[in-house]
């Protein structure tokens, strides 16, 4: 029932596995190729369109699965393959699915005893049964390689899960430290303040009747101690602020140092006046978004970073000397996506281009200024 649930509203396939396991099915082609020059009765006809019928499910539906829920639907498939074989050479289609299916057992080393078992069945097949070789190579020849690739490429995809999982809770972690760190700044800046300005209050309430002078000095240092310790405060959040974009600069140096591509920021960015908190905001989690698939997959030596007012816009771009196939792959994800619409709502472009390597160019309009700058 799951699987015709499944047929019937989709998704077919996880998100994650693509778009290629809709070109893949088109190779039951190959099941078909014995019509093309071979007269065959009524029944084989319907016995193959309900082949088609049982298969398609049986084959979407095995991406859905992993582990021992999987060995159905390879057993599935296999069990077709051995059915067809004495009557359609093109039945090593099945096998060679099933062989690729094998990827979403999870241990590699099962999996792998998965598709040794499905060739030496195979083979085994083919030769108690005296099959043509038609049948036999096909199998041998793509299903190795298939089975041997999609295990592989299984394995690679869980370990970028799991760095994805881990990269995510050390981010979580660094916010929960950051937040400490602020509630510490703020405890620290203003606990001894407002101690001190309730004592003077009291004191002050104190006085009122039996020392007017005195209590007139008390609210004076009221009063200077709330300016000084709003002052303080004041300092405290635009120093947060204006270490936005400077501060993620800085965390992106380091991280591509350790990958071993420089950074060069432009020496104008010094003079760059500040920008309001929601632009310095957007600009370096685009920083970020960048500099991580340059990491990932560009495999540059050299980043350019450059951020200048022009005409009222902030213009920042980043650029690297990496591959060109690396910044392809970024224009398919969800970093830039996010990132596009972040600067529309600001009323913002973000544009990308890719030369040697990958050239990204993001504009806001600068709506407010204050003095100060980028340090």
């Amino acid at each position: 029932m799951q699987l015709i649930r499944r047929w019937i509203d989709g998704p077919w396939v996880p998100p994650q596995a693509g778009r290629a396991p809709y070109l893949w099915i088109a190779s039951l082609a190959f099941f078909g190729w014995k019509y093309l020059y071979v007269d065959a009765h009524a029944l084989e006809f319907i016995l193959l369109a309900l082949t088609m019928i049982v298969f398609v499910p049986i084959y979407f539906g095995s991406f859905w699965h992993s582990g021992r829920a999987a060995l159905p639907f390879i057993g599935a498939a296999l069990a077709l393959g051995v059915a067809w074989a004495p009557f359609n050479f093109g039945a090593s289609t099945f096998f060679i699915f099933a062989c690729a299916m094998c990827s979403r057992i999870g241990q590699p080393r099962i999996a792998y005893c998965c598709l040794a078992a499905i060739l030496v069945s195979a083979t085994g097949m083919a030769l108690a049964m005296q099959l043509p070789l038609s049948f036999l190579i096909p199998t041998l020849a793509t299903g190795t390689p298939v089975g041997i690739a999609s295990i592989m490429d299984a394995q690679v995809q869980r370990s970028r899960k799991q760095l994805l999982l881990k990269q995510e809770e050390v981010e979580h972690l660094a916010r929960i430290a950051e937040r400490e760190r602020i509630s510490r700044d703020m405890h620290d800046l203003l606990g001894h303040s407002l101690s001190l300005i309730t004592l003077k209050a009291e004191l002050a309430g104190r006085l009122l009747e039996r020392d007017p002078a005195a209590c007139r000095r008390e609210i004076k240092d009221i009063e200077a101690s709330a300016r000084h310790a709003l002052a303080e405060v004041r300092s405290a959040v635009s120093g947060y602020r204006e270490t936005g974009f400077a501060h993620e600069l800085e965390r992106a140096r380091g991280a591509l140092s350790a990958a071993g591509v420089t950074l060069h920021a432009d020496a104008s960015m010094a003079a760059m006046p500040a920008m309001p908190a929601t632009a310095e905001n957007v600009l370096a989690l685009a920083l970020r978004e960048a500099v991580t698939n340059i990491l990932r997959h560009a495999g540059a030596t050299r980043c350019d970073v450059s951020l200048a007012l022009q005409d009222g816009l902030i213009v920042f771009r980043i650029s690297d000397n990496g591959k060109a196939g690396g910044a392809g792959a970024v224009v398919q994800g969800n970093g830039l996506r996010g990132m596009q619409e972040r600067v529309a709502q600001l009323g913002g472009w973000l544009g990308m281009r890719v030369e040697q390597g990958m050239s990204l160019e993001l504009r806001l309009p600068m709506e407010a200024a204050a003095p100060g700058g980028i340090k």
